[in-house]
């Protein structure tokens, strides 16, 4: 390929989904990522020769000798003295040291490749702000010396994984469920909702529920041997010998990796408001603990999860102001011009890995259907795969990136300006039964100064091809 020009399946180029729960990188046009492991990291200020998966050459890492433990295998191996933490924080990237290991670690074990042979193409949270979405910019082409880069917001990413590119993407994770909508391809910013009743927010009410039956949360490291007990029964185990005097924050992590398991397992949405007299009377879930402590969950299993949809259901959260996922899309919706919501109700796209609890759609559309105003008619989308769901984002990614042209940027840093210069033409092809598009009008760019997300200026599809003649006029990096 000459003239500067990426796109298409033959520039290989790279999708990165970075959320808080967990990292998504692949390929662009295969329909899943190659590599899915946990955004948390070990952080360790003492090195220990001969076990350090990866070290960063970065500053902070050169004056105090930090190592960073990335990925499931090396991260759930006790060490002394490491702190789990993560480097995003409300979505956006805050520990740009430790992000940047996450993007070192990626193309050394998951890609085995030099970044500067790939484009890549990266999601950002939608209330990303301009300064770190510059500062991100600098450091895929400084550091990383990568040919291309495209920044796109992760709502849009999944309209497009659901060959939309206008609806409301609700989005339900580990930190906070959203209600984003989008238009045309564009983020409404105005119309952006979030509630922290999220993934973690479930993982609390277990551990309150596990307080109550005074049953402890033991984690499989600690554990040498147990014995079978009988139901309801205190657990029988013994704890390993010499486990080295692991820190709270990663005994917490362990920890939670049980609980989030047994939410999977165990939690299920009622599809009506909850119940007590309807809660007893449903199936119980048998689950067993690693320590070996067993029971039937009942109406447990329903409560729980109810706090999402109605929050006074939930503990400690009485009186409280936060808005239950029902609540959340007709906020957003609201918020937005009266003549784009019958769109929005019409394409209500959702996604994120908490709603995979079981019954949550069902109990979603129930509660939308009868919040929905007479004159629009309301339709859920939502992708009955689990990797669909949990990785929608990503697949938009893998779509937009094989149909993505760029040209090679002009790009110039100094201390506190990025400024990316280059010529976007995104062509969507009508004939693509993986995309779903049509050729429709959209809003013309042309040559643009472009510092941020490509997708907040569209480009029509006739210009697109009159501009990638006029690329002559272009002087080659």
């Amino acid at each position: 390929m000459s003239g500067g020009v990426y796109g298409g399946d033959e520039v290989g180029a790279l999708v990165f989904d970075i959320g808080s729960y967990s990292v998504r990188a692949g390929y662009a046009g295969e329909d899943c990522p190659k590599a899915d492991f946990p955004t948390v990291i070990g952080v360790t200020l003492d090195r220990e020769d001969g076990t350090t998966p990866m070290e960063t050459d970065g500053e902070k890492g050169k004056q105090s000798g930090t190592t960073y433990y990335i990925d499931t295998n090396q991260l759930r191996v006790p060490r002394e003295n490491m702190e789990v933490m993560s480097p995003l924080k409300n979505g956006m990237i805050e520990d740009w040291d430790s992000f940047q290991a996450i993007l070192d670690h990626t193309y050394k074990m998951h890609f085995k490749s030099e970044p500067s042979l790939h484009p890549v193409l990266m999601s950002e949270a939608s209330w990303n702000t301009r300064a770190k979405r510059e500062k991100l910019t600098e450091l895929m082409f400084e550091h990383y010396n990568i040919p291309a880069f495209f920044l796109c917001k992760t709502a849009v990413l999944s309209a497009f994984a659901n060959g939309r590119s206008t609806g409301l993407v609700l989005d339900s994770g580990a930190t906070h469920t959203t209600a984003i909508p989008v238009h045309d391809g564009y983020v409404l910013q105005q119309g952006i909702v979030k509630s922290p009743l999220a993934g973690d927010f479930m993982s609390m009410q277990c551990r309150e529920l596990f307080q109550e039956l005074s049953v402890e949360i033991v984690p499989p490291y600690m554990i040498a041997s147990k014995d079978s007990v009988r139901e309801g029964a205190p657990a029988s185990w013994k704890k390993k010998e010499k486990l080295p005097q692991v820190t709270r924050s990663w005994h917490n992590y362990m920890c939670n990796t049980v609980i989030q398991d047994f939410q999977a397992s165990v939690l299920q949405v009622s599809d009506s408001p909850y119940d007590e007299q309807v809660a007893a009377q449903m199936p119980t879930v048998h689950y067993e603990l690693p320590n070996g402590f067993n029971c039937d969950f009942g109406a447990e299993r329903l409560k729980i999860p109810e706090g999402l949809f109605d929050p006074s259901n939930a503990k400690g959260l009485s009186g409280n102001t936060m808005l239950g996922v029902g609540h959340v899309v007709t906020t957003s919706v609201g918020m937005c011009d009266i003549d784009i919501r019958p769109g929005l109700y019409g394409s209500v796209i959702v996604t994120g890995g908490n709603t995979l609890i079981q019954g949550f759609t069902d109990r979603l559309n129930r509660e939308l259907s009868q919040k929905t105003p007479p004159s629009m008619r309301l339709k859920l989308i939502a992708s009955n795969t689990t990797v669909e769901r949990r990785f929608s984002a990503w697949i938009g990614g893998s779509i937009l990136a094989s149909l993505v042209f760029i040209l090679l940027p002009k790009y110039t840093s100094c201390k506190l300006l990025v400024t990316l210069q280059c010529i976007l033409c995104t062509f969507f092809r009508g004939h693509s039964n993986k995309c779903g598009f049509q050729s429709r009008s959209m809003t013309k760019v042309g040559n643009s100064v472009l510092i941020g997300s490509a997708l907040d200026h569209p480009i029509q599809v006739a210009d697109c091809l009159s501009t990638f003649l006029k690329m002559t006029k272009i002087k080659k990096i």
